[in-house]
């Protein structure tokens, strides 16, 4: 069985065979199953074929490479390169996680992970974001760089405090956690609202992450960066999933990373019926970042879209006229399996 994970050279070949951009999309050789929930449907037995398949048939001269299994990890932890270093620490977080995840890969034993000691290597090598340099950083480098950062720094949050559990603490959290980097306190907030969203306000802010005379100011991007809400991971079921970002293609990279979160049904439903359209509130919460009016906010979202069904569905709706807008409920549950 291969299942992939993301890896950014094998996305497009991926997309090709299968038409999708969600991961995982599993095969058994040659045999294309779907995603992790056309797994779960499969009967027993024919779960068993396709095992036995794998076992006894050799692998198709066309099946996609096999991703390596134990990735070494890098030789030199020591590095004021922030890009590199961003990279790093991603690739340990992720290793983390992956040896973590429940079996339906729907939740994540942190208390597990707390004990691993790659984990304090990992807070190590978080250590020395404190040396990078920031001001130099091109928006491409910005971009992965401060996504890595952010999904990172949210994970390590849930291993020292815990996944916040009301509102409350989830204003606590994403306004606490944070990062001393290139000399500065960076918390979640700041990172995203301050930094990618080109400072400006955040969801229940009254005033803008960075004032005119804070030196962060410098480190924010100068637009703000729709397609960034895509790549974030706050931790919660309803969040995008975590994936590693390279300044390499990153603008690409981030739409793949759209057109897989519109695919879910838990994102976008479009009623063809009832002529509406039902998105996530990552929509109605960073709306201006996306259009002030229904009409720019889905041009936006069928812009963003991979051809599919979905998207011609959509297309039908809104040639038929005024739609309507209206907003799913998020599911704020942890990934957390305690």
């Amino acid at each position: 069985m291969w299942t992939s994970a993301g890896i950014p050279r094998l996305r497009a070949k991926l997309k090709e065979l299968t038409s999708r951009s969600t991961v995982p999309q599993i095969f058994f050789n040659s045999v294309y199953v779907g995603g992790n929930e056309e797994l779960q449907k499969l009967a027993p037995e024919e779960l068993q074929r396709l095992v036995s398949l794998v076992r006894t048939e050799p692998l198709p001269a066309d099946a996609l490479p096999l991703p390596e299994e134990n990735p070494s990890e890098p030789a030199d932890l020591e590095t004021d390169n922030a890009a590199e270093l961003s990279l790093l620490l991603r690739e340990m977080i992720l290793k983390l996680f992956s040896e973590h995840l429940s079996a339906d890969g729907k939740s994540v034993d942190y208390k597990g992970m707390s004990v691993n000691p790659a984990f304090e290597r990992y807070c190590d090598l978080a250590i020395q974001l404190q040396r990078v340099e920031l001001l130099s950083l091109s928006r491409e480098e910005k971009l992965a760089f401060f996504i890595n950062i952010y999904n990172a720094l949210v994970i390590h949050g849930y291993l020292r405090l815990g996944a916040p559990t009301n509102w409350w603490h989830r204003y606590r959290f994403f306004n606490y956690v944070s990062y001393l980097i290139g000399g500065e306190v960076f918390t979640l907030q700041d990172i995203e609202n301050g930094v990618l969203r080109g400072n400006r306000k955040g969801v229940a802010q009254l005033r803008k992450p960075f004032s005119k005379t804070d030196p962060r100011l410098q480190v924010a991007l100068p637009d703000v960066e729709p397609l960034i809400h895509f790549a974030l991971n706050c931790g919660a079921k309803g969040c995008p999933p975590i994936k590693t970002y390279t300044p390499q293609d990153i603008d690409s990279q981030l739409r793949t990373a759209a057109e897989a979160f519109l695919e879910n049904d838990d994102a976008c439903v479009v009623d063809s019926g009832k002529g509406e359209v039902r998105l996530s509130q990552i929509f109605k919460w960073y709306r201006a970042d996306f259009g002030d009016t229904d009409e720019k906010l889905l041009k936006w979202v069928l812009d963003h879209m991979s051809d599919s069904p979905k998207k011609t569905s959509l297309q039908g709706v809104l040639s038929g006229g005024k739609t309507k807008v209206s907003f799913l409920p998020y599911d704020w549950s942890s990934n957390s399996s305690h």
